[in-house]
């Protein structure tokens, strides 16, 4: 990323004198206070990309076992280019966001196919693979091949906005760039890696979001807004609005052949995973303003199975358990459990998915929502 400091981001720059001071008493706090992480030991840019797409939205704690499984399973970025796709989420499995994975492999392919296996070893290069973003591309970049380059996620927001008073709204991606122009004269040129793993580092376990222990370190002068008393003023972000509220119904059909569990589109909210049948309750009223009794909703779930898969649902009715709620990024599922039967001899051929004995399901990727829905049901 190219970027020309403007007048507006000078005001949020150090001295030479204050940058250099800065650049020894943090990079020595990271060397006293490095976390020992697996992805350190070898910083073969597969294994660091592949931990910092785990890092996503995930703690390091939890992140680390599913670590040393994946890598245990797809040892290089040939295998993993290679690996059949339900072995892909298989191992995958309860991380969540499973466009992740999936970007993975696309990348993986990329790397075999349009690099010979080589890495591409600048930021911009980078960017160029599937999943790929300006924070990963610079933890790589910087990491595995000394490029002199911010990495810039909600550590360095936290950390960078604290340290040099920066008022931008985070939230806007424009104002990126202001956070780039005063991130990037403050790299060490010869530990650009280490700098953004102090970062890193240091926005996890000292300038966290609540209670920040910046002032039982060294580097508590150089803090602008700890030294005026402003420190949890920072960072600047607008908030988010809450996720949309979705209302839902998932039949649990069961038969002597196991249950029945349908694959979801190939696109859209958890892509080709295996769920119950899930009907979404909107779509059972003809307008928004229609009140359905629950006598009518189960006939409509009837009918739509009936309509939808050729597919006769017999003693449909809820299951005496509490709804089950799942939390997406911008959705909150509130998910109706409903018991059923058909008939044994049912023609599936229209229906997108097949029934799984308790055996088989432990071979298959299921999503976290399932495995509530699926521990609500079992806990009857």
């Amino acid at each position: 990323m190219q970027s020309t400091v403007s007048s507006t981001t000078k005001k949020y720059q150090m001295t030479p004198s204050e940058r250099e001071a800065f650049q020894t008493a943090f990079m020595a706090w990271y060397d006293e206070h490095r976390r020992d992480l697996p992805w350190r030991q070898n910083q073969e840019p597969y294994r660091v990309w592949l931990s910092e797409i785990m890092l996503q939205q995930t703690q390091v704690q939890t992140v680390i076992p599913y670590y040393e499984r994946f890598l245990a399973t797809f040892p290089n970025v040939e295998d993993l280019a290679a690996a059949p796709e339900e072995l892909l989420l298989k191992t995958w499995e309860g991380l969540g966001y499973y466009s992740r994975a999936r970007n993975l492999q696309k990348a993986a392919k990329q790397v075999v196919d349009d690099y010979q296996g080589k890495w591409p070893q600048t930021s911009a290069e980078l960017e160029k693979l599937a999943g790929i973003g300006p924070y990963t591309a610079g933890a790589i970049a910087s990491i595995c091949f000394g490029e002199v380059v911010p990495a810039i996620d909600g550590n360095a927001f936290r950390v960078f906005s604290r340290l040099l008073k920066i008022d931008a709204d985070i939230a806007n991606p424009k104002n990126r760039s202001i956070f780039y122009d005063a991130i990037l004269p403050l790299i060490p040129k010869d530990r650009p890696g280490d700098f953004n793993q102090a970062v890193m580092d240091f926005g996890s376990q000292v300038c966290t979001a609540k209670n920040p222990t910046v002032g039982d370190t060294e580097l508590a002068p150089f803090f602008r807004s700890y030294q005026d008393g402003t420190l949890l003023d920072y960072p600047v972000k607008t908030k988010k609005a809450k996720p949309k509220p979705v209302a839902l119904f998932a039949v649990v059909i069961e038969s002597e052949k196991g249950f029945l569990f349908q694959k979801r589109p190939s696109t859209g909210l958890l892509a080709n995973l295996t769920t119950y049948p899930l009907v979404m309750a909107e779509d059972l009223q003809d307008d928004e303003s229609e009140l359905l009794t629950p006598e009518e909703q189960m006939t409509r779930i009837e009918a739509c199975f009936k309509e939808a898969y050729g597919l006769t649902l017999a003693h449909l009715k809820p299951v005496p358990v509490k709804p089950v709620t799942h939390v997406f990024t911008h959705l909150k599922w509130t998910i109706t459990l409903l018991s059923a039967t058909i008939a044994k001899d049912s023609d599936l051929a229209f229906f997108p998915g097949e029934w799984y004995s308790k055996a088989a399901l432990a071979e298959i990727a299921m999503p976290t929502v399932q495995k509530k829905m699926a521990q609500r049901f079992d806990s009857l």
